[in-house]
């Protein structure tokens, strides 16, 4: 359910950063989100589909990029995607592992006409 709470802020974001002129509408929201992240796409999807009504977002279509979980080992430098079964580092079996990437989740740009 906190995605609600997630899909509420994207909202609040998008109608803050929106261009002031008139009129204006909110067409595309690009969204980027870590594989390891606990964001689901549909259910945000969804959230924005009722939150969004009767706004300048209305309608505005919402685009989701994941980025692929990278991990670094602290031990041997060895950057690796890590499998469903274990995060310890392929190379070494080191658990002194460092999350690189995979954790994100942002809006990275806002789409607007008028």
């Amino acid at each position: 359910m906190h995605e609600l709470a997630v899909t509420e802020s994207i909202l609040e974001i998008a109608l803050r950063h929106a261009p002031s002129r008139e009129p204006v509408r909110i067409i595309g929201l690009y969204l980027v989100i870590g594989q390891l992240s606990s964001i689901v796409d549909d259910s945000i999807q969804f959230y924005w589909d009722i939150i969004s009504e009767g706004t300048l977002a209305q309608g505005a279509l919402l685009h989701f990029r994941r980025i692929p979980a990278e991990m670094s080992c602290q031990n041997c430098g060895n950057r690796y995607a890590p499998s469903e079964q274990a995060l310890a580092c392929p190379r070494c079996s080191s658990v002194q592992i460092q999350l690189v990437t995979g954790d994100e989740f942002y809006l990275e740009s806002i789409e607007v006409e008028g």
